[in-house]
Order: structure tokens, then C-alpha cells, then sequence
């Protein structure tokens, strides 16, 4: 995977160690590099064993998330498998090939109706199986809205819900917490349709790797109630902003009316990979550099992660190697993202003429740009137009101006996202 635009970016040879650094980071999020550690001929690394696949007639693959075409490419690679399901976001440009594989484009960060169509065909696909079959789930981030089938409610009035939550300053596991409970696939119900044995390889988008919030738990049990799902309609203040079929379905739920969501796992997992595995080669980079190298994964609302960076940047011939996911509350109507607005809020605080600042996500898109990211050099000079561009959400706009745009296009993973701060020269 390349920065597309690093000639353009690359001014300097600092800037070039920058964009070195993270490319590094993005390999190492490349599933081709990750899942051979994980699946041999007729043999899967589960539970932290190996379990063999050979009193299996035939393996299959459901793979859903924005590393789904990759994951599904390297395991057809590794394992014979007979055929599967494939499903990316709708932007993507997914190369898997050949007629044993469905695939789906399918909506992000919205459902769309192709979500729907791609999760109702999993079900079918999952039903078809016979007892001695195995399926492969493949699972990664942003597959909460690529595989859609809502419960009781109209797919609008779910568009329309997860809508408010990403604006609310909501985090990715409560938002899914509201999800599972308004979804027929989510919290682990996908599973109800297995007739066979099956395990899921899974890639972590998420603070502390939790199973039940990767791509909304559909494969894996869930710890929440309706319960916990209406506390958050609350806290974010947001009854009064979703549709009214959403709330009785949650009051119906925490009355005992609908059923809970399954709180026994039925299949195993395997975490083949998460933010950390970025953070290790982007930290082996900048040692090779000769800098002297720290790190740290930031979660939490923006402004207290830029603090954070700020009160933690290095010093000369120190790089700060960073991942996690920043939550921003949006209440403008600018184009950018958190990975651009971090990197300009972190600018906007900063005193160090000499320091480097890039963030963006692994995925290549942030937020409702088609960039990644965004990088800045030394001492903020235009003020007035950061301050108007933080205030609207529109850090895009900022750094379209002053070259400050990392451009991947889709990348086919998603780890989260990860950043670095360098100052001065390295002293090796």
C-alpha cells in the first residue's frame, strides 16, 4: 500500500521519514502480511491453537468489513476453499475474482439497500451449509453498515439513527451497542442460521480488541441489553431526534418483549491483528531512522486527545508513533475527519517550530473526504482560517490549502488509525 500523492507531500527529508513511517504502518495492516501467520493448508490458528479442517467436506468463507476482499483473496490463497461471500464498501475497488464468490457493494458509513441484500444472502448462505461443512467468517471493521437488516424498523429509520449517533460524540461501542439491538443479524444473531461448524478470523478496529463491538458482534455473543442501548438514546440526548419505531422497539426489548440478544458464544475467534500491530512497524521504521521513538494509543473526544499529543510531543530527535480513534462531535457542516481535525487542533496548540504531525486512518478514508489524513510542518501560520475550520468541521479545507492531504484511496484493511510526531533530525 502507497501514499498515493507522497511526491507532492515529500518537501523535505523529515517529511519523507513521515510518510516512510506510516507506509510502514499501513504494510503491516495489509492482511496478505497477517493471515498466513494464521491459516495453513487445511489448518486455522483458533483460540490460540491450531485446528485442523480435515474432517470437513468443504470449507466456506463469509467475509464482511473494509478488509473483506483481502482477507478473502490471501485465504483462497492458503485454503481450498469452495466458494463464499464477499462484502466491501460500495466505493472500493475489490479484486477478488471468479464465480465461487458472491460479492456485494454494499453502503459506508450508512446501510443502504445493498446491505440488505448482502446480509439477507449470508443468511441463505449460512442455511444451505450441511452439517458437515465449515465456514470461515472473515471479519473486519465498518461492517456494521456494509451488512444491514434492521428489526421492527424501516431501513430509513436505521440510516436516519446511526446518523445521530455518529454525530451525537457517541463511541464505536455504544453506537453498536444501539445497533445490535435494532438489527436480525447483529450481536451475534447472524449465527442463529448455522447448521455447521464454523470459526472467525477477526480484525480489530477497536479500543481493547472487544469481540461483541467489531462489525456490531455479528459474529460473536453479545454483553449488552436493550437496556444499555436505551441509557445511550439518553445520555446523547437523542429520543427526540430518531424515529419513534426505534424507541418502542428498544422499550419493547428492555420490558422483555423481544428477545435479548445471544449471551453465549457459539463459534470460536482468532484476533489476527489490531492497532498494535501498526504501532510495532511504524516503531521499528523510525528506529531504522535513527530516531528515538515513544508510543501511545489515544481514544476518547478530540480536543483531550490533541492535549494529550501536545503535553506528550517529542523532542529533538524524537519521534511520538500514535494510534487509536479520536471521537469528534460534529455540530458543523464541513468536509473532513478526525484523523484532519486532530492534526489541526494538535497545530493549532503547538510552539514547537520544528515539529511533524501526520494522522490518518488505515482504511484511507476520513470521514466524508476520500483522503486519509492530513500532515503539518512546524508552526501554524494561518490562525484565523484553522480556528473557522475547527469550529466547522471543515479541516479538509485547511490543509487542501496549505498541502497538507495524504491520499491513499481504499486501502482494503482497517486498523484504526495511526500518526507520528517527529522533531528535529534523528541522532542516529
Amino acid at each position: 500500500m502507497v501514499i498515493t500523492n507522497r511526491a507532492q507531500v515529500c518537501d523535505t527529508r523529515r517529511v519523507q521519514d513521515v510518510i516512510d513511517i506510516l507506509e510502514a504502518g499501513l504494510d503491516a495492516a495489509n492482511p496478505a502480511n497477517i493471515i498466513p501467520d494464521f491459516v495453513q493448508k487445511d489448518a486455522l490458528y483458533i483460540n490460540d491453537d491450531w485446528m485442523s479442517l480435515d474432517r470437513y467436506d468443504n470449507v466456506y468463507t463469509i467475509a464482511f468489513g473494509k478488509a473483506a476482499d483481502s482477507m478473502s483473496r490471501t485465504v483462497n490463497r492458503l485454503l481450498n476453499v469452495k466458494s463464499g461471500v464477499v462484502i466491501v464498501p460500495k466505493d472500493s475497488k475489490p479484486q477478488i475474482r471468479g464465480n465461487r464468490f458472491r460479492l456485494y457493494r454494499a453502503g459506508h458509513p450508512y446501510p443502504d439497500r445493498y446491505s440488505v441484500a448482502a446480509a439477507k444472502d449470508a443468511i441463505k448462505f449460512l442455511s444451505n451449509r450441511r452439517h458437515d461443512d465449515f465456514v470461515l467468517f472473515l471479519v473486519s471493521g465498518g461492517a456494521s453498515s456494509l451488512l444491514a437488516l434492521p428489526d421492527g424498523i424501516t431501513l430509513s429509520d436505521k440510516m436516519h439513527c446511526t446518523q445521530a449517533l455518529l454525530q451525537s460524540g457517541a463511541s464505536i461501542s455504544e453506537i453498536n451497542c444501539v445497533r445490535k439491538h435494532i438489527s436480525k443479524i447483529k450481536g451475534g444473531r447472524l449465527l442463529n442460521h448455522m447448521k455447521c461448524h464454523g470459526a472467525s478470523l477477526i480484525m480489530s478496529d477497536v479500543e481493547g480488541d472487544n469481540p461483541d463491538t467489531i462489525a456490531s458482534g455479528t459474529t460473536y455473543m453479545d454483553s449488552t441489553t436493550f437496556d444499555d442501548a436505551l441509557q445511550i438514546i439518553e445520555r446523547f440526548n437523542l429520543a427526540s431526534n430518531i424515529h419513534n419505531s426505534i424507541m418502542d422497539r428498544l422499550l419493547d426489548g428492555a420490558a422483555g418483549l423481544i428477545d435479548e440478544t445471544p449471551k453465549d458464544q457459539a463459534t470460536p475467534y482468532q484476533i489476527i491483528a489490531n492497532n498494535a500491530t501498526c504501532l510495532k512497524a511504524m516503531l521499528r521504521s523510525a528506529k531504522d531512522k535513527g530516531y528515538d521513538t515513544n508510543t501511545t494509543q489515544q481514544y476518547g473526544m478530540i480536543e483531550d486527545v490533541a492535549d494529550c499529543l501536545v503535553k506528550s510531543a517529542p523532542q529533538s530527535g524524537e519521534c511520538l508513533v500514535f494510534g487509536g480513534e479520536p471521537t469528534v462531535r460534529v455540530t458543523g457542516r464541513g468536509r473532513g475527519g478526525r484523523n484532519q481535525e486532530l492534526v489541526l487542533r494538535v497545530a493549532q496548540m503547538n510552539a514547537n517550530q520544528s515539529l511533524i504531525i501526520a494522522s490518518m486512518g488505515t482504511d484511507g478514508i476520513d470521514g466524508n473526504t476520500r483522503v486519509a489524513g492530513a500532515i503539518h510542518r512546524g508552526l501554524l501560520q494561518d490562525r484565523d482560517l484553522a480556528a473557522s475550520c475547527i469550529h466547522d468541521n471543515d479541516s479538509f479545507t485547511y490543509f487542501e490549502r496549505h498541502n497538507g492531504l495524504i491520499k491513499t484511496g481504499h486501502t482494503n484493511t482497517n486498523l484504526a488509525d495511526i500518526g507520528l510526531a517527529i522533531s528535529g533530525h534523528p541522532r542516529g
